[in-house]
């Protein structure tokens, strides 16, 4: 059964979903105090944050209540982060879901994800931003953001923000450990080529700083050429240490 510490009661017309494990650390800092200023800007009747947690056992669930209409606790069966974000989009009232990392902030005018409400764009994604000041960190930027441009694949660090109705018709993500955001993208691209948003996804850079730049590009490239030939996601995930 899903635990709820708090629910907020007016319908929302756009519904950010953040899943979470041990994130105090990222909630203390910028992504947390920008969601918290965030809620304080907009009103219930416009946004909803939603928080689905998969059983942290650090801060997470007390500093995520902070900011959030509704903190779930993910059942053991619902944990995994494309399990969690289907959990809480199930629970959220907006007609625009936005999927945001934990470690993400969203930097610009919420007010302009509105124009995806219209049928003819789905979806969309921001620009990355990462943390770091080293140049490597701007290398790691125009790949993704070219990638995504000449693709129509995006990642999570991208926030992917997609209209209700689509995402249901979808089906949502699969419940997969590794790659469920490359495989969502390539369902929504049938639809349609997302469309760049004119906002700037801030990302903690921590993963390249923790495992060393360029060996994390390596292992990410790697990941998705064995995923692009065939390998299973669970077999990828053990690789990556998820």
């Amino acid at each position: 059964m899903v635990s709820q510490l708090s629910i907020g009661n007016s319908p929302a017309l756009i519904s950010i979903i953040i899943p979470a494990l041990n994130e105090a650390e990222a909630f203390m800092g910028g992504p947390g105090l920008s969601l918290q200023a965030l809620r304080q800007r907009w009103p219930a009747e416009r946004l909803e944050i939603i928080t689905v947690d998969a059983d942290s056992r650090d801060q997470t669930r007390l500093l995520a209540a902070q900011f959030s209409d509704q903190v779930i606790i993910a059942p053991p069966e619902s944990r995994g982060r494309s399990r969690q974000m289907n959990l809480g989009a199930a629970a959220a009232t907006g007609e625009l879901l936005v999927f945001l990392h934990a470690d993400t902030e969203l930097e610009g005018d919420l007010g302009s994800l509105e124009q995806l409400l219209a049928p003819e764009i789905p979806w969309g994604r921001c620009r990355v931003r990462l943390t770091g000041s080293r140049r490597i960190f701007r290398l790691v930027e125009t790949m993704m953001e070219w990638r995504s441009r000449l693709s129509g694949v995006c990642t999570g660090d991208q926030v992917f923000v997609v209209r209700r109705a689509v995402f249901e018709k979808l089906g949502g993500f699969q419940p997969i450990p590794l790659m469920e955001d490359v495989e969502f993208s390539k369902r929504l691209r049938r639809l349609a080529w997302p469309k760049r948003l004119p906002l700037i996804a801030q990302t903690s850079s921590r993963r390249w700083e923790r495992h060393g730049a360029w060996r994390t590009i390596l292992l990410m490239w790697r990941l998705r050429l064995a995923y692009f030939l065939g390998a299973s996601p669970e077999t990828l995930a053990r690789q990556y240490g998820r």
